[in-house]
């Protein structure tokens, strides 16, 4: 421990160096007083703006087990969700980010600091929730929260108050014979209450019901409009697709893909299904050129794909149809990852067939 705790304060040395040399490269550079506060103020902001990065991370368990060459990062004031099913390895990337394992190959980084040579260092701006909760031997949640309280030098409880009345937590209950619920409402407030500028939270919401699952979410977007950086990993697509501003798809240990959010609740693309009163109005409406992905001519009903910039050319086509009614299919996170998985399980197929061919 010792070790770790020189070796961070080494890297915090080496990076005030780097700082310092860059500064002084760039006053030689740049003899113009104002271009060189300019750029200087770019360098500082671009620095500060990454707040947690993830380089090459491998942990690799054997049989395929693992974590295997991760690369993100989070940006200052974001909310970055992780997704994927029970094993793909949302947990390992985690704990290595929280500095509770050590990397095989690669580093991570909060706050510019390494998370394992530094792991206490980083836990004095980090508020975590760990993905399996085990609670010391207390007997309530009360005696928890204060016992917390202490360990963080925390002496108003006034945030922790307005959580446990938010999330309707009792906290006089016996610790060790709460329900799962509870169990995770508590730890909710433990990590919350210190009020950190970093949450990493490991499926949050495990064990609450619909409606305080609700709350919670909502309880995460204040905690983002205050300016809070939040990594939070789920199994739900719509949680992520709630509160988050990009979400990373992992499966077998491998990050697939990082979708922005903005993009799929703007995507250029449109699902629309029409259905037409009568069969002819049906068929002649299919003549036209436009892209067909699902057919039901038991209902003269057609589901078609459409950029947003053509949708006024459609509606002036529609009218000389009888409609007996248009919806939007809407494109959501789950889909976009579906189809992502579903062209890559393609092309892996066409991959076979290719080596196949003599």
């Amino acid at each position: 421990m010792k070790q770790k705790s020189v070796e961070c304060d080494n890297a915090r040395l080496i990076k005030q160096q780097t700082i310092k040399k860059t500064n002084k490269i760039s006053k030689d550079l740049f003899n113009n007083k104002d271009n060189f506060e300019r750029l200087n103020k770019n360098l500082s902001k671009n620095e500060q703006e990454i707040v947690v990065e993830v380089k090459n991370l491998t942990k690799d368990y054997k049989n395929n087990r693992g974590i295997f060459d991760i690369n993100l990062y989070i940006k200052k004031g974001e909310v970055f969700g992780f997704v994927g099913t029970n094993g793909s390895g949302k947990t390992t990337t985690i704990r290595h980010i929280m500095g509770f394992l050590k990397p095989e190959q690669g580093s991570c980084y909060v706050k510019g600091l390494n998370s394992w040579k530094c792991a206490s260092e980083i836990k004095k701006f980090v508020s975590y929730i760990p993905g399996e909760i085990a609670f010391p031997d207390l007997s309530t949640g009360t005696e928890f929260l204060k016992n917390q309280a202490e360990l963080l030098g925390l002496t108003n409880m006034n945030k922790a108050n307005e959580l446990i009345k938010k999330l309707g937590l009792d906290t006089s209950a016996n610790l060790k014979r709460m329900s799962k619920g509870m169990k995770q409402k508590t730890a909710i407030v433990a990590a919350l209450m210190a009020d950190k500028e970093i949450l990493i939270l490991d499926e949050p919401t495990t064990g609450l019901d619909p409606l305080m699952r609700q709350t919670f979410l909502e309880i995460l977007k204040e905690e983002k409009l205050k300016g809070k950086t939040i990594l939070v990993s789920s199994q739900m697509f719509d949680e992520l697709e709630c509160i988050c501003d990009r979400v990373a798809l992992i499966l077998n240990g491998k990050i697939i893909e990082t979708a922005d959010i903005n993009d799929i609740k703007n995507s250029k693309n449109k699902t629309l299904k029409i259905e037409f009163t009568n069969e002819n109005d049906y068929n002649e409406f299919k003549k036209l050129n436009y892209i067909i992905i699902r057919d039901q001519s038991q209902y003269n009903q057609v589901t078609i794909k459409i950029k947003k910039d053509e949708l006024n050319n459609l509606f002036k086509a529609l009218k000389k149809y009888e409609v007996k009614f248009i919806s939007e299919i809407k494109y959501s996170l789950e889909k976009h990852f579906k189809d992502v998985l579903h062209n890559l399980s393609k092309n892996k197929l066409r991959k076979i067939n290719k080596k196949s061919k003599p």
